[in-house]
């Protein structure tokens, strides 16, 4: 999954578990019942897992391009300045 899918699953699974959460409060409390809210919302989770959680073509539109193996010997590794320098304290 690109980085672009990772964002459209993540926007799908909050709008779809926002919208399940209003429909289960809306029959919960026309129906009068704590479970069939529970029920619904139950299902709109299961819902949201099976769309977001497999990794659909959908989500994968702007694969990476990584560099290969040898056009990376070819240029150089950054260098990273480690300072061993421990700061005193006095006693």
């Amino acid at each position: 999954m690109d980085w672009q899918g990772q964002n459209l699953v993540e926007q799908i699974m909050q709008i779809m578990l926002l919208v399940f959460a209003v429909i289960a409060f809306v029959a919960g409390y026309v129906l009068g019942s704590f479970q069939m809210m529970m029920i619904v919302y139950a299902g709109g989770v299961t819902l949201t897992a099976l769309i977001t959680v497999p990794n659909w073509p959908l989500f994968n539109r702007h694969p990476l391009n990584w560099l290969d193996p040898s056009e990376a010997e070819k240029h150089s590794k950054p260098q990273v300045a480690v300072s061993l320098k421990k700061k005193g304290t006095k006693k």
